[in-house]
């Protein structure tokens, strides 16, 4: 069961990890940049002459693991979903150097016996040397076996309301059937997004893509029509992850454009169901 001043002030290590141009190329691809090879705007992203780093890749720089699954933290980690998702650019992340994720839980709320609970964690990413500032990613995780253990009732985070309307862009990203198993390759090893049995118990007829990289889909979808690639015009993306998505299915994104960003949300085509809502950009 969770306590609540325990997992407030919960050790979640800091981390220091050595980047490598080698890194910055897989989470790339594990996103899916580099279908097209003849895309010469997605090149920069997998061909290192000019390599750049997606701004998304920040959800796994200085990456903790999936601290919520050691037994201390009184969280029943199989029934743990990503509920929403921000992510603030700070400047454009580098492609080697070395850079520390200093995390943290920053709340908790009781939604009540059955009803699960609400973690909020943050992690700021700096610069291992200069200790500037890159990224600040911010996260709710939905407990959804934790719930009724005497925590406060809020106060909850709100989202953004959702865009009505036609949209004025869609973007249509496929996801490949084995793409689980490349993201996990950035750090990301809950056994849910690739052990058929884990999602089983999980209650999924199948394992499911990692929220993150539906993350990275739709960031990808951003900077391609708002941002015409460029990292150095990314300011800030939130949303919360409505329905999983299945490895193999197509995610498409829709944008409605307001002052200073966008609006958006993202559906998987093929079931028509919408696994992405109340998202809001801003330009930097």
């Amino acid at each position: 069961m969770i306590v609540a001043g325990k997992l407030l002030a919960y050790p979640i290590p800091e981390i220091r990890q050595e980047l490598r141009w080698q890194d910055v190329a897989l989470y790339n691809l594990s996103i899916g940049l580099g279908q097209d090879p003849l895309d010469r705007r997605q090149l920069p992203f997998t061909y290192e002459p000019d390599l750049r780093a997606m701004p998304s890749m920040a959800v796994v720089l200085g990456y903790p693991g999936f601290w919520l699954r050691a037994p201390d933290t009184g969280v029943d980690w199989v029934k743990v979903v990503h509920g929403e998702q921000s992510l603030i650019l700070h400047r454009p992340l580098p492609v080697s150097g070395s850079v520390i994720g200093t995390s943290r839980v920053t709340g908790i709320v009781d939604r009540g016996a059955g009803k699960g609970a609400l973690i909020y964690s943050e992690r700021v990413i700096r610069d291992a040397v200069s200790g500037e500032k890159l990224a600040t990613v911010e996260m709710t995780t939905f407990a959804r076996g934790d719930g009724g253990f005497g925590g406060a009732s809020g106060p909850v985070k709100q989202p953004h309301p959702e865009p009505e309307g036609a949209p004025d862009l869609t973007l249509d990203l496929p996801t490949r059937p084995e793409q689980a198993a490349y993201y996990r390759l950035n750090g990301d090893f809950n056994p849910l997004h690739i052990d058929p049995d884990v999602a089983t118990a999980a209650g999924f007829p199948r394992p499911i893509l990692h929220g993150l990289c539906t993350f990275g889909v739709v960031c990808h979808a951003l900077m391609r029509e708002l941002c015409d690639y460029a990292p150095a015009r990314f300011g800030r993306m939130d949303l919360r992850f409505s329905s999983p998505v299945y490895p193999g299915e197509t995610i498409r994104t829709e944008i409605w454009k307001r002052d200073g960003g966008a609006a958006f949300r993202a559906r998987a085509v093929e079931r028509d169901v919408v696994v992405v809502s109340n998202g809001a950009f801003a330009f930097s």
